[in-house]
């Protein structure tokens, strides 16, 4: 039986009589977005219609999901909100903090050691709040919730940007920050700005060595990193129904890297078969008895022109196989071209390292598909050219391919298998001679590929493909071979073709696992102590940030002004910093260190204008805090793309930044400012930005007057005297304003728990 079976029969029961007022409401027919979005009103009944990409709506979703670099802090925050326990079903997941090295055993044995007081700290909080525990070595959160939370019209919340996964069963499943879940676990509603509609619909079947994952590596290609941001992709159409539902969880997944709110896919036979596979018939039933409303009213699929604000649609039977990168997820190249485009930049055609795996693509199809070609280099003796690993998603998983021979096929060619954790994917990868930082080219399934994401090397080229693409890769060691035209040259000096991959969507022996990682809460925690020491370097208790005191800013330096792409990676690095996670203090030193200064192009190296010295960003903010100066960021576009960590925005709020201001925001980051009290800017005039000068003071000259719609007004006096006066926009309504009077939303919340 699934988890939290009540809760979803609930949603079910409510879901017809909701659905069929806002189709009168509305006055069409509607998508499957709105459906589940009308069905999760915080109101309950819709009363009226919304604007896409204008209205800030408030939500109940179902269930949180944390995962355990993220839940420290949202946990921390928590603590202060005054609660007995959790208001809605909430799991918390131990897959970040697991460095990838020598193999899954080695590797969790040291994980436990050296974060054996973060795990303990989440195991007791769990347990107090009533929250469910998913060990270390469980497996990674996202493949872990598809296997055992996600529930077709469904909404979840998650601590991290690639929530979106859950979108494969039908979900809207949504990353946000740690104060976000704050709010919904401590019973609040959740607010959202209701999303545009993007519809991608999916003509003819995918065949031969072409995969799910292609399908968002062209749609990538399309959109872009920021072509989704205020949106919710939904897919359709034969190709669409014709796909597994883990592929369609890949598709879903990285979605993240186009800025989408979420993905998500109209209920069908492929989820009907996955729930049952991993016994939830009982969600499956439940489904199948409401099924017109788990998907889009027909006319919306006859005639999407007339309900999306865009429509994609992609022939998956022309759909050819992707590599994207490097650097970025959306440089998209079919491998045809890959040939020719590697040549032209002067990218390493040796391939160094194949990945397989992580959240994005470790399911059994995925593995068994790979599994297929790994057979084939003994079967046609030949030699993996490039190293080789596979990062299982959970516990379930790896148990049940080790159970049906593909892990002994991997072992014949060498390869390593990692524990059930993130590992390279988000950096937790100590790979040897990274740190020569020589210019090499590795090829994984993962879902990002930001410079020094995967080993912290800034000269290793990423590129992300399907992982039968990366295991034919590997196999050949050569960026320029394409599995379906070139040959390979075997032991005896023939040349030899790989044969297209296969495997089953679903194990035909059923999942199996003997211990999956899960520790239930207590029914009481009160009597639970959950303690953390005043000396701790990885955990540190929190201090609510200052309330506005209600006048202009004024005197404020700037900090920083970042040229190009800053990513979350550059704003707050994950890899060895996930340790401090949860001790803020720590963890700031390592704001903005990745950021470009555009005044020197030089990454970590800002000028501080109290000594005329350039040092670090870290460290030239802890001195303007230190004489109690303000300070803020300006940015470029995109700002905070890519993950959901509100590290990135509570580090410079904890260090006395007062605002950020860019030509234009990620949205899961935008948020994360906000609810941290933090002015969240955009430029009116974009070219304003090239007005920002090195030395610059800042007064802001109508704070006084914030308010909802109206810019504000910022003067930047330069060092020779002259002055430019700056627009600044935004998006804050009275809720929001409301977050940065009280000094965050978390003040809010704890006010409201006192009075």
């Amino acid at each position: 039986m699934a988890f939290d079976i009540e809760m979803i029969r609930k949603v079910y029961a409510n879901m017809p009589d909701r659905v069929n007022k806002a189709r009168e409401i509305v006055g069409r027919p509607l998508t499957l977005t709105e459906k589940i979005l009308y069905n999760h009103l915080w109101d309950g009944m819709p009363s009226s219609a919304f604007t896409r990409g204008k209205d800030y709506v408030d939500f109940a979703p179902d269930r949180v999901a944390c995962q355990d670099a993220t839940a420290q802090m949202a946990l921390l925050q928590f603590m202060h909100a005054g609660k007995p326990k959790v208001a809605v079903p909430t799991t918390v997941h131990c897959d970040h903090l697991i460095q990838a090295k020598v193999d899954a055993k080695t590797d969790l044995a040291v994980a436990k050691q050296q974060s054996n007081e973060v795990f303990d700290f989440l195991s007791s909080i769990s347990n107090k709040y009533g929250i469910g525990f998913w060990k270390p070595g469980a497996g990674i959160i996202h493949q872990v919730v598809l296997e055992n939370y996600a529930f077709p019209g469904g909404m979840m919340i998650g601590t991290d940007s690639h929530t979106v996964n859950a979108g494969g069963l039908g979900m809207i499943a949504i990353g946000v920050g740690g104060a976000d879940a704050v709010d919904v676990m401590s019973g609040m509603a959740w607010e959202l700005k209701f999303p545009k509609l993007i519809g991608v619909k999916l003509t003819g079947k995918l065949s031969g060595w072409t995969a799910p994952k292609d399908v968002i590596l062209k749609v990538a290609g399309i959109l872009t990193v920021k072509g989704g941001t205020g949106a919710v992709v939904e897919y359709f159409g034969e190709g669409a129904t014709a796909m597994s539902c883990t592929g369609k969880g890949t598709i879903c997944n990285m979605g993240a890297e186009i800025g989408a709110t979420t993905s998500t896919f109209g209920y069908d036979e492929s989820m009907d078969r996955y729930l049952r596979s991993t016994g939830r018939a009982d969600v499956a039933d439940a489904a199948n008895a409401i099924a017109p409303y788990l998907t889009a009213d027909p006319e919306v699929y006859a005639n999407p022109e007339q309900y999306f604000d865009q429509v994609i649609e992609i022939n998956l039977s022309e759909l050819e196989p992707h590599l994207n990168g490097p650097f970025t997820p959306d440089l998209a190249t079919p491998i045809s071209k890959m040939k020719e485009e590697a040549i032209k930049n002067d990218w390493p055609l040796r391939i160094e390292v194949g990945l397989i795996g992580s959240c994005t693509n470790s399911s059994y199809e995925d593995i068994a598909r790979a599994a297929s070609l790994a057979q084939q280099v003994a079967d046609k003796k030949l030699k993996t050219k490039a190293q080789f690993t596979i990062t299982p998603g959970s516990e379930q998983v790896r148990y049940t391919i080790e159970r049906d021979g593909f892990i002994d096929i991997f072992d014949k060619i060498n390869a390593t298998v990692f524990a059930n954790a993130c590992g390279p994917c988000i950096g937790m990868w100590d790979r040897e001679g990274a740190e020569k930082e020589q210019r090499n080219t590795i090829v994984h399934s993962f879902n990002r590929n930001f410079s020094k994401r995967a080993d912290g090397n800034p000269n290793t080229l990423a590129f992300v493909g399907s992982p039968e693409l990366v295991t034919a890769l590997a196999i050949a060691g050569d960026l320029s071979f394409n599995p379906l035209t070139d040959t390979l040259i075997n032991e005896d000096g023939e040349e030899v073709r790989l044969d297209e991959p296969t495997g089953a969507e679903l194990p035909p022996r059923g999942f199996a696992v003997d211990d999956p990682g899960y520790q239930a809460p207590a029914e009481d925690g009160s009597s639970v102590q959950v303690a953390v020491s005043p000396t701790s370097e990885r955990l540190q208790l929190l201090a609510p940030f200052d309330a506005w005191d209600g006048k202009n800013i004024s005197g404020a330096k700037l900090l920083i002004k970042a040229f190009g792409k800053c990513t979350t990676d550059h704003i707050s690095m994950a890899g060895p910093w996930l340790r401090f996670r949860g001790h803020l203090d720590n963890i700031s030193n390592n704001m903005l260190i990745g950021a470009v200064n555009a005044f020197n192009q030089k990454a970590n190296s800002v000028k501080n204008q109290l000594t005329g010295q350039y040092e670090a960003v870290p460290a030239v903010q802890r001195a303007y805090k230190a004489q109690g100066i303000p300070s803020i960021v300006v940015g470029d576009h995109n700002y905070g793309e890519g993950s959901s960590r509100e590290h990135a925005a509570m580090e410079p709020r904890f260090l006395g930044v007062k605002a950020v201001l860019v030509k234009s925001f990620a949205r899961i980051h935008e948020t994360n400012l906000k609810k941290q009290g933090m002015l969240a800017l955009t430029f009116a005039n974009e070219a304003d930005y090239d007005k920002i000068q090195e030395d610059d003071t800042i007064n802001f000259l109508d704070l006084t007057e914030f308010a909802p719609g109206k810019p504000l007004t910022l003067e930047f006096v330069h060092q020779d005297g002259s002055k430019d006066i700056i627009l600044a926009n935004h998006t804050y309504n009275e809720g929001q304003i409301g977050w940065f009077v009280a000094g965050s939303a978390l003040n809010l919340i704890a006010q409201a728990g006192e009075a």
